[in-house]
């Protein structure tokens, strides 16, 4: 099984996220309000495990077409509002993201890719 890019990342994430969480199990005793602290303990090691468990099998998971249209329409719709206000950081980025999310989509798919490359600056 291969790891690409994506599952690393929530992968590190987890495992940064799960090293800060026993550091937090490690002050409790500090805490003023020592429940709250351990709250706090046991709600980033469950958060660092899920991002873990989904770092491995991120793969796996398939965008159905309802996903996949859903998805698209969410980020036209962000940059378009991004590119309304003038906040063309935002507009770009998700430009971007649709470009790469969309990178291998079906060829009558690809005019609407390479329009957000270009609007993107790739």
């Amino acid at each position: 099984m291969e790891i690409r890019n994506v599952d690393r990342s929530l992968i590190r994430a987890g495992f940064l996220l799960f090293t800060l969480a026993l550091l937090t199990g490690l002050a409790v005793p500090a805490f003023l309000n020592q429940r709250m602290g351990v709250t706090a303990h046991l709600t980033a090691v469950l958060s660092a495990l899920l991002l873990i468990a989904l770092g491995l099998v991120w793969g796996l998971l398939a965008m159905r077409p309802v996903q996949a249209r859903l998805t698209r329409a969410a980020l036209a719709r962000i940059m378009s509002l991004s590119a309304e206000q003038g906040d063309s950081a935002a507009a770009r980025e998700a430009y971007g993201r649709l470009a790469a999310l969309w990178a291998e989509a079906d060829p009558e798919m690809m005019p609407l890719v390479r329009d957000a490359g270009r609007a993107a600056g790739h």
